[in-house]
């Protein structure tokens, strides 16, 4: 008798865990203000284009990378109102799209697009930390303490405080990550907004050219002939991994299941994000360059401490040291949405059973807080002890832009085998040919970019251009491997066979007949 309670009292609370959900919380300006997060990234990569592309190819490249990453994530709100019940973003899509042909493609998909995203809160959490020293301090930007086998840096030190923070907010729930996205998203979009617009305004976009072109150079640099071919192939490497900052507008399609309207909400987030994001990738790259020059960027040895010079140019001393913590707030806010993004990736795969099942439940406060937790940890490691913030970027692309072509692919696959399902928004024609020609160029830039990773610059050792080349492939390739393990764990966690193709298919849910007005029984 004493223990018939205690056995119902459990079974209680299993019914609770079990039946938590991602709360519907948000309306598209929610998913614009997160994705407010994409034009922090621009700053990431745009140094090193400049300096090796030249500025007016540089703001080329940034401008026609953003404009694809747009089209291709508009494409991608098809699949999300097809299933609005699921996590996971185009992580998803490609596992929806494959399983009858390749069940891998899932999981890979999954962790080359969780550790493009997660790595952002090391990448971003050291470049706060370089930012607010070189501004305030900078004669402390070396400075170096050995802890054990660690070396702690102040850039680094300030870039754990940003990471634990991000796991704080996002862990309380849905509501306090969001309202942390507005306060962060309108700090950034101020001195954004400054530095694309006002020089236009002053005339100081003219004080250097910006008609600079180092293609050939650069190529000699890194040990090649400029023939036209590897000039051209430099170009392409450098329209894939700036995919690593423009492609970002489907972030949006990772909080479907949250909007009140999986399908509105979906869309309108994606067209605002991807709309500013394409703007201000067309307008930093000139108006920076215009009031610096490029010297001052090519002696920048931090590849981000002269935003600190251009934002003191443009808005003068006092301004710009304002203008350098909201750039930094901003960059948070980055680091915010790759938390909140990546932790539905995966929280979205283990509730499928594609990966370890310990990352299909949620908190108390209905967000994915192991994943969370896995993120923090990972990101800690990754600011301690990866060779540079740059090498973390590129390693992580490859399984990003690879993520794109199965989502792509994946969209196109569903077309094909299942045209009956319903579809509360329906790409038009023309969209379909656009999934091709994003493909297309997402599997050209990733071959290329594997291939001639030496021209991205960001893997110089000393003097040796390719000198973390090598361990940027195994990160790179390791993390795709991580994702087929986990699948292997998950599928034995719930008793299903390893196989290499999944022939079951799903019904459509319930949620996806309401957004059609239809009923499931109909």
């Amino acid at each position: 008798m004493t223990q018939e309670p205690q056995i119902g009292a459990h079974n209680v609370a299993e019914v609770e865990v079990d039946e938590r959900r991602l709360l519907k919380t948000m309306h598209w300006w929610d998913g614009f203000v997160i994705g407010l997060a994409n034009p922090g990234f621009l700053l990431a990569g745009l140094a090193g284009s400049v300096d090796t592309l030249g500025p007016k190819w540089a703001a080329a490249i940034w401008f026609a990378s953003a404009f694809l990453g747009a089209l291709q994530a508009y494409i991608y709100a098809e699949p999300a109102a097809m299933f609005p019940d699921k996590s996971g973003g185009l992580s998803m899509y490609a596992k929806e799209g494959w399983r009858r042909y390749f069940s891998l493609a899932g999981p890979i998909a999954t962790f080359g697009y969780w550790f493009a995203w997660s790595s952002v809160l090391a990448i971003y959490g050291g470049i706060i930390g370089t930012l607010l020293i070189a501004r305030f301090d900078a004669s402390h930007l070396t400075d170096v303490t050995h802890v054990l086998f660690v070396d702690v840096t102040w850039p680094r030190a300030i870039g754990a405080v940003c990471i634990l923070a991000c796991f704080f907010f996002n862990v309380r729930g849905m509501r306090p990550a969001v309202w942390f996205s507005y306060v962060t998203g309108a700090m950034m979009v101020i001195p954004l907004a400054a530095l694309a617009i006002i020089p236009f305004l002053t005339g100081d976009v003219t004080n250097h050219a910006v008609g600079g072109d180092f293609i050939a150079a650069s190529v000699k640099y890194y040990g090649d002939t400029p023939t036209t071919f590897n000039q051209i192939a430099l170009g392409i490497v450098w329209f894939w991994v700036i995919g690593w900052s423009t492609y970002g507008a489907e972030a949006c399609t990772t909080f479907a299941p949250e909007y009140h309207d999986p399908k509105d909400d979906t869309r309108w987030a994606i067209i605002s994000t991807g709309g500013l994001l394409t703007v201000l990738a067309l307008l930093l790259p000139i108006t920076i360059v215009g009031v610096m020059g490029t010297d001052a960027i090519f002696n920048d040895t931090t590849y981000i401490a002269y935003l600190t010079t251009a934002l003191d140019k443009t808005v003068g001393s006092f301004l710009g040291g304002v203008f350098v913590v909201f750039i930094s707030a901003g960059l948070l806010l980055s680091m915010n949405t790759a938390t909140m993004d990546g932790s539905r990736a995966l929280y979205g795969m283990a509730k499928e059973g594609l990966t370890i099942r310990q990352l299909e439940r949620l908190n108390s406060h209905h967000v994915p807080g192991r994943a969370m937790a896995l993120d923090m940890v990972l990101n800690l490691c990754l600011l301690f002890f990866a060779p540079s913030l740059l090498f973390i970027l590129v390693a992580g692309n490859v399984g990003y832009v690879l993520s794109h072509v199965f989502a792509l692919s994946g969209v196109l696959l569903l077309r094909k085998d299942r045209a009956n399902w319903p579809r509360p928004f329906r790409l038009a024609s023309g969209w379909i040919a656009v999934a091709w020609a994003a493909l297309l160029i997402n599997i050209i830039g990733t071959i290329f970019g594997v291939i001639w990773m030496k021209y991205t610059g960001y893997l110089v050792k000393g003097t040796d251009v390719t000198g973390y080349l090598t361990p940027a492939l195994i990160t790179g390739f390791a993390a795709l491997a991580v994702g087929v393990i986990g699948y292997v764990i998950g599928q034995i966690q719930h008793n299903r066979p390893v196989r290499l193709t999944d022939p079951s298919e799903e019904s459509p849910s319930a949620e996806v007949y309401a957004l059609v007005g239809a009923s499931s029984s109909g």
